[in-house]
């Protein structure tokens, strides 16, 4: 994870967010290089969710909404982490943490922890676990009182459930259809840690799928395919560095009748990167019930009227961003020199092309990079002049950002309008016309 970190600030990936101040645990900012590759993440999904789907509607929710949604959702009662307190210095830690389970039962983590010390004191001074909300408050309106409490919210579907009638209706959208969203959502995490793995705010891209009960395996199923599949073609994500997850009764959320995680190998072990969640009718009846909207579907094949089951896939946006970096992590040697290298794919990589003159002295050859660069920047976007220090010490420099062609212009470019075009992976160059570089 060091060279994760160590890589994401060198190069401009991730920065603390306030870092001048000393920043704010839990919070991060992407760099220039980094909210690239966040964006060619994003689009791959919405294209593959989305575009790609006809039954599937995006919408863009607002963070903070009427707090009955997250009454009606099991929010406000039921959104808690374990927490255990040291009664000599006061700290405070993530009891499932400390104790080495994903298990939130208090007397099993009571039980766990009798003889546990404090990391931060070491003294056995641990109380008992307790419960604690990790919803973020705020206020809306010039006055701050419980009239006026309102939450930033803790997860994207909220909104989507919200907004299923509308859905329906202004796509006159029949079953099964989905709802996708990208967006923010903020947990007062008690111990962010591992970097932005775990973080107070985050932004997700989640899809709810509305499917009549009947379908509720065949529909479940074919959302785990699409899970592993979107995380293996699409993100390039090696299949030895991820494995399913079932959770089991006691892991599973109450409601749900299935849920299955693709777990990757991160540094601090396997974890969750993606879900796949059969959440049953429990969303769309508890809204009905709390707003007294009336949200059954009824079928006009069969002249029945029942509440849609929901099936979920869902995936934290950070969580995969630095599964793509650790997946494309590597060293090698070359010239007796280690090298490091992002093998990314090319349609996620931050930079497509990197554009150099051989040398930055020669006006001819500069003349001629800038038009090349201009006739690249205009097809690809995401292309990078470059002619800073010597053509070895630049090639370093873009394998590590995970450019995956680099482009040289020489004397040769001006006698015959070729160029030469260096592989990442490989290091290998090639001479190609300039044609040929926008025609790959």
């Amino acid at each position: 994870m060091e060279d994760i970190v160590s890589l994401c600030k060198r190069r401009g990936f991730v920065f603390q967010a306030s870092e001048i101040y000393g920043g704010l645990a839990g919070f991060y900012d992407y760099g220039p290089l980094g909210v690239e590759l966040l964006n060619n993440i994003k689009q791959e999904w919405w294209q593959a969710m989305v575009h790609e789907h006809e039954n599937i509607f995006g919408v863009d929710g607002a963070i903070i909404q009427n707090p009955k949604l997250w009454e009606a959702s099991g929010h406000i009662a039921g959104f808690t982490d374990p927490l255990v307190d040291c009664k000599n210095c006061g700290a405070r830690h993530r009891a499932d943490h400390l104790a080495g389970t994903d298990s939130t039962d208090l007397l099993e983590l009571k039980k766990l922890l009798t003889d546990k010390a404090c990391p931060s004191c070491g003294k056995k001074a641990l109380m008992e676990p307790r419960k604690y909300n990790m919803m973020m408050k705020t206020w809306i309106g010039p006055v701050e009182d419980d009239s006026s409490i309102a939450y930033l919210r803790p997860e994207t579907a909220g909104s989507i459930f919200t907004n299923y009638e509308n859905v329906r209706e202004t796509m006159r959208a029949k079953l099964p259809f989905g709802i996708a969203q990208i967006g923010k959502a903020f947990r007062n995490e008690i111990s962010p840690r591992d970097f932005i793995f775990r973080v107070r705010e985050l932004e997700q891209m989640e899809m709810q799928y509305f499917i009549n009960p009947k379908d509720e395996k065949e529909s479940y199923e074919r959302w785990r395919e699409f899970a592993w599949t979107f995380v293996t073609e699409r993100m390039g994500i090696n299949e030895e560095n991820i494995q399913w997850h079932e959770h089991g009764p006691e892991e599973r959320a109450h409601y749900a009748a299935a849920a299955h995680d693709i777990y990757f190998k991160f540094p601090q072990g396997f974890k969750e990167l993606m879900g796949t969640h059969d959440r049953t009718d429990f969303d769309l009846g508890n809204h009905q019930r709390v707003s007294g909207k009336d949200l059954q579907y009824y079928e006009e094949e069969t002249k029945q009227k029942f509440i849609p089951y929901v099936i979920e896939s869902s995936m934290g946006l950070g969580r995969i961003f630095l599964a793509v970096l650790i997946n494309a992590y590597c060293e090698d040697e070359q010239k007796g020199e280690k090298r490091i290298f992002l093998k990314l794919p090319e349609h996620l990589a931050s930079v497509k092309y990197a554009v150099s003159p051989l040398l930055k002295n020669k006006p001819e050859l500069v003349d001629k990079a800038r038009e090349v660069y201009k006739m690249l920047k205009e097809k690809y976007g995401a292309v990078m002049w470059d002619d800073n220090g010597n053509i070895g010490k630049r090639y370093r420099r873009q394998d590590e950002i995970g450019t995956p062609n680099c482009v040289v212009i020489d004397f040769e470019t001006l006698e015959n309008n070729t160029v030469t075009i260096r592989d990442r992976d490989t290091t290998e160059q090639k001479r190609v016309s300039i044609d040929e570089l926008t025609n790959r």
